[in-house]
């Protein structure tokens, strides 16, 4: 499996294929980090093309290739607030009670809809390792090379988010 660094230097190149492998690694992530700020599924894959199409023609200004996932989380990131502002979508997240009151009521099919709204709760840089861990399916050391970030702190920040989850749901069970 050829690296980013490598695949952005054949994009570069000229090999359009090395450009879509690099979607397809990080086409899920890419997905979640606008669904987090849209909080809804067809404008975040609009953000999410957007956002790959604003990589392609703007990779030569990418200074380390190893660097690719975090960079284009953070276009994504963008692209999916200035959606929100054009489109007015800015959802505000509920308080910890209200969420708290919502989800005590909720069916067990709810249950989900209730964790995902909770990890979007979370701070960035916790959902952003949460995400590619549990929905990537990445390990620490991978996660640690995506967001240029040390072990030790992606290990510290993915066991705050479960603190932080594993406390919201012990709210709704009260």
């Amino acid at each position: 499996m050829e690296s980013d660094a490598e695949l952005v230097r054949l994009t570069l190149a000229g090999r359009r294929d090395a450009f879509s492998v690099l979607v397809g690694r990080y086409e899920r992530s890419v997905l979640a980090v606008a669904r987090s700020v849209l909080r809804d599924g067809e404008p975040a894959q609009d953000a999410a093309q957007e956002a790959f199409m604003a990589a392609y023609t703007q990779l030569g200004s990418l200074r380390n290739g190893k660097l690719f996932g975090p960079w284009v989380m953070q276009i994504a990131r963008r692209a999916a607030i200035r959606m929100a502002r054009r489109e007015k979508r800015l959802v505000h997240c509920a308080s910890d009670d209200q969420l708290s009151s919502v989800t005590a009521k909720a069916n067990p099919g709810e249950t989900s809809e209730s964790l995902l709204h909770a990890v979007t709760k979370l701070p960035d840089s916790e959902r952003i390792v949460l995400m590619l861990r549990h929905f990537e399916g990445m390990d620490i050391r991978e996660i640690a090379q995506v967001t240029a970030r040390p072990v030790g702190t992606v290990t510290k920040q993915l066991s705050r988010a479960h603190h932080r989850l594993r406390k919201e749901f012990e709210q709704w069970n009260d």
